[in-house]
């Protein structure tokens, strides 16, 4: 098998998952074969989700896990549905499941602005954002989620757990991302976001970030209550670059992020472990308009693409990454010069004609 040629557990799932799926597909085959190099993409599409719990009882088959386990790649669109519940009445969220079985402790939440897609800040920086969140995916108030307790109806309980190997790796992660970035000209910083001044638990979070921060001599650590972030995230969110966080802040931050660079049709992910990551969009199944062809894949297709730049970089090879590259610059260029504007920012394209306008610059590049 050539060297250029990567295994791609692909999992749909449910709502809008299963209509941007096969576009991304597609785009992603165009991509490398306008890179060259013998790049190819062999996708297996798997099993999982609330519709797969629906028919089978089973959320996240064990043969679904070993598929994407095996993969060089796991490509998962969007997972769960509202009506459709555990007996406990928690929602079906197998990409969680993943996470924690597969070790992916990064969860990267980059914000980067979009030629083309309006952002909802007045100030011209405002229109040119470039950072990123990393978020602890494996602990914090995720940790125990299905051990949280309700007590005679009258209280509930959950647990929050960061351990020090957790945040020692997540953190030097993000360090050593702020390192790649300031490279290719970034800041070189990296925020600790944490509600330290109250508890315990951040303040132990905050003190090993500050360990790890005195091995990167050459990058710039600083720290941030997560109630100011929220506010300077809006106020002047150009000046960060690297941030790291708890899941739960993580969580909801990101959102925040997404919201800064057109909306979560606009915000890919990634929740990348030492041997394993899986790619997927920010946003959710959306069921209320699912099936209608109205989704925004863009979403999705940046996913692809970052999915192709980790593999470049896992492997050493040049091929996935010139294809990302093409793919950013055909989406920039479907948004921009071809004024191509998804449903979701006032515009009438839905999921096709976001994937053509992609798919014919991806052909000419």
């Amino acid at each position: 098998m050539s060297a250029n040629t990567f295994t791609i557990a692909t999992f749909a799932g449910d709502g809008i998952g299963l209509e941007i799926t096969q576009p991304c597909v597609e785009v992603l085959e165009a991509a490398s074969a306008a890179a060259g190099g013998g790049l190819s993409l062999r996708f297996e599409h798997l099993p999982g989700g609330a519709g797969c719990y629906a028919r089978t009882g089973e959320a996240l088959p064990a043969s679904s896990i070993a598929a994407a386990r095996a993969a060089d790649a796991i490509l998962l669109a969007a997972m769960g549905l509202p009506d459709v519940r555990y007996p406990d009445g928690t929602e079906i969220t197998p990409q969680i499941d993943i996470r924690m079985i597969l070790g992916l402790y990064a969860g990267v939440r980059p914000a980067r602005s979009v030629p083309g897609a309006p952002g909802p800040l007045a100030d011209p920086r405002g229109q040119n954002l470039d950072f990123v969140l990393v978020r602890e995916s494996t602990e914090g108030l995720f940790k125990e989620r299905e051990k949280g307790v309700v007590i005679e109806d009258r209280e509930a309980r959950d647990s929050l757990v960061i351990t020090r190997v957790g945040t020692e790796r997540v953190v030097d992660f993000s360090f050593r991302l702020a390192r790649q970035r300031k490279a290719l000209g970034g800041k070189g910083r990296v925020t600790c976001i944490d509600k330290a001044n109250v508890f315990r638990s951040f303040a132990f979070f905050r003190k090993v970030f500050d360990e790890i921060a005195a091995r990167y001599p050459d990058i710039r650590a600083d720290h941030a209550y997560v109630d100011a972030m929220a506010l300077n995230f809006v106020r002047r969110p150009w000046d960060y670059d690297v941030m790291v966080t708890e899941n739960m802040f993580g969580d909801i931050l990101s959102d925040l992020a997404a919201g800064l660079v057109g909306g979560l049709g606009m915000a890919p992910s990634a929740d990348v472990g030492d041997d394993h990551a899986v790619f997927q969009p920010c946003h959710g199944t959306a069921p209320d308009i699912a099936g209608q062809g109205k989704a925004n894949p863009i979403a999705m297709f940046l996913s692809g693409a970052m999915m192709l730049e980790w593999l470049g970089q896992k492997h050493g090879a040049k091929a996935p990454v010139e294809a990302a590259a093409l793919l950013r610059q055909a989406i920039g260029k479907a948004l921009g010069e071809d004024r191509v504007l998804p449903m979701e920012q006032g515009g009438d394209a839905g999921v096709d004609a976001v994937t053509q306008a992609v798919l014919r610059n991806l052909r000419s590049s």
